[in-house]
Formats: structure tokens, sequence, C-alpha cells
């Protein structure tokens, strides 16, 4: 078997550092660290520097989140197989990732067999769900004809006001939990790009977080998709 080219993203260094000792000496195959990165700009330089022949990806980078990491790869014309490899087990944000052209994702929490398997997988033109790696979720969220108990109304309201989120913001919070980009955004809500990017930025400071993947994990846990 040929070495597998093989670029690590994380915002850890120390994680990085351990994963490469990991496929390096652990693997049952041949693997060549080619590259890391720390944070999605540096991560979309690097994919397209180097010839890879899988990413394993972590979501939570800096920069340009995962996910924002994700949207750019699928329209690009030559990238590497993708294998998420993250702490995030929400459904919401795991559907996302498969909709932006994932070929694997698995949890950080699970053991390095695992992690081989995958890899394997992917690499073979197979899709690959990690164990815990859920697309649904039995917590309560809105019914299929978007309608919602009136618990959950009050519990979006009082989220709402708490955050201070206007009715424009909230519209846009609910398409960036359903994956759509900037422009898309645009075009549903018949506003700009650069619009929307103003709405992002301010809802990301009124909620306090600082990435896409934090965004669509904030809107699925308060009820408003």
């Amino acid at each position: 078997m040929q070495s597998i080219k093989t670029i690590l993203a994380d915002d850890q260094q120390i994680f990085i550092t351990g994963l490469k000792k990991v496929l390096t000496e652990e693997a049952p195959f041949p693997c060549d660290i080619i590259a890391t990165a720390f944070d999605g700009c540096e991560l979309l330089r690097t994919v397209q520097r180097e010839n890879a022949d899988l990413l394993i990806l972590d979501l939570n980078l800096p920069g340009k989140d995962g996910l924002e990491v994700l949207r750019e790869l699928k329209n690009a014309s030559v990238s590497p197989r993708v294998l998420v490899l993250s702490r995030y087990d929400d459904p919401k944000i795991i559907k996302s990732a498969f909709k932006f052209g994932v070929d694997g994702y698995i949890l950080k929490d699970k053991n390095v067999g695992e992690l081989f398997t995958a890899m394997e997988a992917v690499l073979s033109g197979h899709t690959f769900v990690g164990n815990g790696v859920a697309f649904h979720s039995r917590r309560p969220t809105r019914s299929t004809n978007g309608q919602a108990s009136s618990g959950t109304y009050i519990f979006e309201d009082s989220f709402l006001k708490k955050h201070h989120l206007t009715k424009r913001e909230t519209e846009v919070l609910r398409l960036i939990a359903e994956a759509l980009s900037n422009k898309e955004i645009a075009q549903r809500l018949f506003i700009s790009d650069q619009t929307v990017g103003v709405h992002r930025k301010n809802i990301m400071r009124k909620l306090g977080v600082s990435n896409t993947a934090a965004l669509v994990k904030t809107a699925y846990d308060h009820c408003l998709v």
C-alpha cells in the first residue's frame, strides 16, 4: 500500500503532535504527514499547495472555521478526501458537514482503531459515520410543518430577548443553521451578501461565539430550527 499523504488541521498544537505520533507509529498502513494547519485560512492555502490524499479536519478552527473551509473545498476543482475528527456531536453540525461533502465523521473521544477504520473507508471511496455520530436528536424542535409547541415559542422568545436579536438577525441565524452560505442567504432574503456578512458578525458578537459551528449549535440548542 502506498503511503497516505495526509494533512492534519486542528487548533490545538498538542493534539496535532499526538495525532502525528499515532498515525506514523501505530497505523496499520504507511501514513505520511505532509502538512499541518492550525487555522482555516492557513489550511485552505495548504490544501491548494499540497497534493494530499486525505485531510483530517477539526471543525473548531480560528480564521475560517471547519464548516467554512468545507464550503470552499466543495467548490474547489481538486481536494483531498476529508475526514472530520471533532468533539461536536450535534446533529445539525454533523448534517451540515456532510452537506458540504465530508467523506467521514468521527468523534474525538473514540479509540484510535475507529480512526484507522475511518481512514481506510474514506480512502476507498466509502462514507464513514463513527460511533456516537447521529443525524437526528430526541430533543424537542420544530415539527415538519414548521410549527412549534407553545413551550418552544416561549423558550425561543426568551432567548431572542435575552440576546437582543432583531427579527432579521433571527432569520439570518436560522438560515446559517441550515448550512446556507452568505450568498444563498442573501438570495433567500433579497438582501446583499455584504448585508448578510454584517448580520453574521453582529449575531456572533451578541451571542459571544466565534465560528459557524457554534452558531449552528446555538440555533439548534434554543429551538430556532
